[in-house]
């Protein structure tokens, strides 16, 4: 990003759905306006009605987010619509140095954007009862565990009372905030000893749902009965007639959130929360204004328009699924995204960051362990050459590469993962104010899945391997095993023309049983791999190593010294602490190590240098114990 500017976070989710994507053509325009870098961290959430294990593992991406790259943080928290997510991702921004603003909903201990929802609910239903006089009025609420729900029932209940109607009005019905309880709500008002006038909507889609119902019965909106609803959907003022409705000013907000960090930063006094007052429509739903039928049939055209643009971004997806069927590497994905990356909107910049382990292994190899905090680019388009390629990696506290133009820029930051796999990031600053469309997700998804591909067609090219030497390598580790081992090891003893300084090392690993015990076999073979991958890192001086069975391990050198075991054994601790401190796992990789070093010729015994070794290893093991008591 532009380091001469400010650069805010917000934190949300779905931005490319339909209700939500105005939200970012708003923060865009002001982010314009006030000379500041916007960084969505952007949620998929649940794909469809109730497929929510994509989005159960978008929070570790969040998780890892170090958060003082950020001048500011926007937390909104409307779009979040997997059970859990929203109090984690609370939870993780209550650890920011730098202000947060929630803006959709009250956060304790954050600066809030605070909607007068009541307020804009009252309006409504005071315009029902001022403007149209209609005394016989219902609600629909939305589900009443929601506090949405509940606050704008009770609007509705003292609004009645304040006019003189019973509490319920002529009835209350439960919705659901979607489009499912049309049918039960027309159903449940049509059969009430008095016929509504007019129903209150908790939100359009209910709105929505109820007069499609309604009109199945002969009943006609607004003649026979007034319908409003709530939150100026974009479907609501599309949908005939259009829902009157209240709707927050996104524009208003985006200014005042930006504003009020940039006030923040600056450190001026007296800052407060904001409120904001939803701005009413009244339109044909109520009865306020007959439908321009030549505005009308100019919607249509652009409904139909919008159509065939769906239908040939449909088609380009399904050519480019095909495509990435047929990639083997990143490169082959690369050269796919660039080549027909054209469906969800025009773009100047996208980066695929992929994790890598602490041996520089990328997240789509089957050998990857686990992430080292620092990612490196699988792709980077730069339309217009503004962004800075070096440094070649990058980490959590530094997720967007530098520009070097001086003007504001809106990247997109989403996780690229398949199940509880976590591959990277995707980054993608968009040509215009607009936020890319659903096509958007269906790549990341798709690239997520052919990564996933790349690492299963890894491991079974590596496997083909392993069985070919299968009688001398460890399939866990890649390590010699004990056959392998005793093998090279004999080997190298005979070729030993005179006497020379050896080295026999067994090293075993500290406390193998509690990790499997309290974290499962699969987090302690992760354990095991990761300390293979130590040794290995360790034998650069001429070593063999192999895995001689479960957390223990060989060494021989064939030509040794003190020295050289003083700077294997020095490496081999620093290693598993720089191991522990990327790895983020909740337990230690330790190990105890005997060595023996002994001039010898090509008769030497292996089995007896190694059972010296045995004996000094548990010696070193149980010092360890004994100082931990």
């Amino acid at each position: 990003m532009t380091e001469k500017l400010k650069t805010i976070a917000i934190f949300g989710c779905s931005y490319s759905s339909l209700y939500r994507q105005s939200m970012p053509t708003a923060f865009n325009d002001a982010a314009q306006e006030l000379n500041v870098n916007l960084v969505y961290i952007n949620s998929l959430g649940k794909i469809g009605g109730k497929n929510a294990q994509y989005g159960d593992y978008e929070f570790d991406l969040i998780e890892f987010i170090d958060l003082d790259q950020f001048d500011g943080i926007i937390f909104d928290g409307e779009g979040y619509n997997i059970d859990g997510i929203t109090e984690k991702v609370i939870h993780k921004l209550r650890g920011a140095k730098c202000p947060v603003v929630s803006m959709s909903s009250y956060v304790e201990g954050f600066y809030n954007i605070d909607f007068d929802d009541a307020g804009g609910m009252r309006q409504l239903i005071e315009h029902m009862i001022d403007v149209h006089h209609y005394t016989k009025i219902g609600f629909m609420a939305g589900y009443l565990t929601h506090p949405d729900a509940q606050l704008r029932l009770k609007v509705f209940n003292e609004e009645m009372e304040s006019h003189g109607f019973p509490k319920d009005g002529v009835g209350v019905f439960e919705g659901d905030f979607w489009f499912n309880k049309g049918e039960e709500a027309a159903d449940f008002f049509l059969s009430r000893p008095e016929r509504p006038e007019a129903i209150v909507c908790s939100n359009d889609y209910m709105a929505i749902a109820l007069i499609t119902a309604l009109k199945k019965r002969g009943i006609k909106v607004p003649v026979d009965i007034a319908i409003s609803g709530y939150d100026g959907s974009i479907e609501g003022q599309e949908y005939i007639p259009h829902i009157t409705s209240a709707t927050r000013e996104r524009r208003n907000i985006a200014y005042k959130c930006i504003q009020l960090l940039k006030d923040l930063a600056d450190k001026k006094e007296e800052i407060t929360d904001l409120r904001i007052v939803p701005s009413p429509i009244f339109t044909h739903s109520c009865g306020c204004h007959p439908l321009d039928y030549k505005q009308e049939s100019e919607n249509i055209n652009n409904v139909y328009a919008l159509n065939r643009s769906f239908t040939y971004n449909l088609y380009d997806s399904e050519s480019s699924i095909l495509k990435l069927n047929k990639v083997d590497d990143l490169k082959g994905l690369a050269d796919v995204f660039e080549t027909d990356s054209t469906n969800f909107g025009n773009f100047n910049a996208f980066f695929l960051m992929l994790h890598i382990d602490g041996s520089g292994r990328l997240s789509s190899e089957s050998d990857y362990t686990c992430p080292s905090g620092k990612f490196t680019p699988a792709i980077w388009i730069d339309k217009n050459n503004e962004y800075d390629r070096s440094p070649l990696t990058f980490d959590f506290s530094s997720m967007v590469p530098q520009t070097k133009s001086d003007k504001p820029h809106s990247i997109y930051i989403m996780s690229v993962h398949c199940a509880e796999r976590m591959f990277g990031y995707a980054a993608i600053e968009m040509t215009e104010k607009h936020v890319f469309n659903e096509f958007y997700n269906v790549w990341l998804l798709n690239i997520a899945m052919t990564l996933e591909t790349f690492m299963k067609n890894d491991r079974i090219n590596k496997l083909i391997g392993s069985l070919e030497n299968l009688s001398i390598k460890d399939v866990l580790t890649g390590m010699l095993n004990r056959r392998g081992f005793d093998d090279m090891s004999r080997e190298a003893i005979l070729a030993i023309e005179k006497s020379r300084t050896v080295c026999t090392m067994v090293i075993d690993m500290d406390g193998l049983k509690r990790i499997n015990d309290d974290y499962g076999h699969y987090e302690g073979d992760r354990a095991i791999k990761g300390a293979a991958d130590i040794i290995t890192k360790c034998c650069d001086s001429g070593e063999i190593a192999g895995r001689a069975g479960g957390d223990e391990f060989y060494i021989f050198a064939p030509d040794y010294s003190e020295e050289k075991l003083e700077r294997f054994i020095e490496r081999l601790n620093d290693l598993c602490e720089s191991y522990n401190g990327y790895s983020k796992k909740p337990y230690s990789v330790s190990l105890s190590c005997g060595a023996y070093l002994i001039e010898t010729d090509a008769t030497g015994r292996l089995e007896d240098f190694l059972k010296i070794s045995d004996a000094r290893m548990y010696e070193n093991k149980k010092a360890k114990r004994s100082v931990r008591q």
